[in-house]
């Protein structure tokens, strides 16, 4: 069975503590997880991992567990970093620090910078500070920015040469609504794709792609994704989550529902 982490956005109203014992209640092995609440995820409660240390001391202690028969939970993928044309990458600093101190593994990076050459320039910044915590950068390609295919955001990552440390994060419905395709995903070279994420979504994009991104999303068998197919094009060895947010259902359905049913839904098509 594929390893699977669980995408903060699922359970956009948990906390981060509660998004750790969901991963575990549903069988996944890591979360992908928000450093901090944002004003355009309105469900999510508010914390902040950068200001809070007794909140990452208690972060650090759930993803061991609690308990011996606990299963270890990984961070795989921390948010948010987005670079744009006003972002000095030397700012980001203290978020790198707070992320390296949780233990994460990667971080998911937005890019909006329409200047090309200090977007290359930036990016390339950002990643030497990244790599000198010890974390792996992942760069999200989303029609709405600057990297919005698959095939730009090679281009990107290729720039800086650093196969299996710097690479992109394919997610499904972004590769759908950009217009690339399992071949191309299969065809990445070695070391460029670090990180998958799985949702559903219908063949025609809807009038606000943004709100589909970050609020309604299908579940596997809901849309016309060939779930499978993407998870066959991936590495073999990267990691994938589960992103399937549904804000309409925060008022019907429990997270640990919701949890779930996107677990369940993703592992049934696989």
């Amino acid at each position: 069975m594929r390893r699977l982490s669980l995408d903060h956005l699922t359970v956009v109203d948990a906390t981060p503590l509660a998004l750790i014992d969901l991963a575990r209640a549903t069988g996944c092995a890591g979360v992908c997880l928000f450093m901090a609440a944002m004003d355009v995820l309105p469900l999510m409660p508010r914390f902040d991992c950068l200001a809070d240390r007794p909140l990452r001391a208690a972060i650090r202690q759930a993803l061991a567990g609690q308990a011996l028969a606990d299963q270890a939970i990984t961070l795989d993928l921390v948010y948010p970093f987005t670079l744009t044309g006003r972002t000095d990458p030397a700012a980001l600093v203290p978020a790198l620090d707070c992320a390296a101190d949780l233990g994460a593994r990667a971080v998911n990076v937005l890019i909006y910078d329409r200047d090309s050459a200090r977007r290359a320039e930036n990016f390339g910044r950002f990643c030497d500070l990244a790599l000198g915590f010890g974390l792996n950068v992942a760069v999200e390609f989303y029609p709405p920015s600057q990297i919005a295919s698959l095939g730009a955001g090679l281009d990107l990552v290729n720039a800086v040469g650093r196969p299996g440390r710097v690479g992109l994060n394919v997610d499904l419905l972004h590769l759908m609504r950009s217009g690339g395709t399992l071949d191309q995903v299969a065809a990445a070279p070695p070391g460029t794709i670090l990180f998958g994420q799985i949702a559903d979504g219908g063949r025609e994009a809807p009038a606000d792609p943004a709100h589909e991104a970050s609020s309604h999303r299908l579940r596997p068998g809901e849309g016309v994704c060939d779930i499978a197919g993407f998870v066959r094009a991936l590495p073999a060895s990267c990691p994938i989550s589960i992103e399937i947010p549904r804000d309409d259902l925060v008022p019907l359905l429990p997270a640990p529902d919701r949890a779930r049913h996107a677990v369940e839904s993703v592992r049934a098509a696989l």
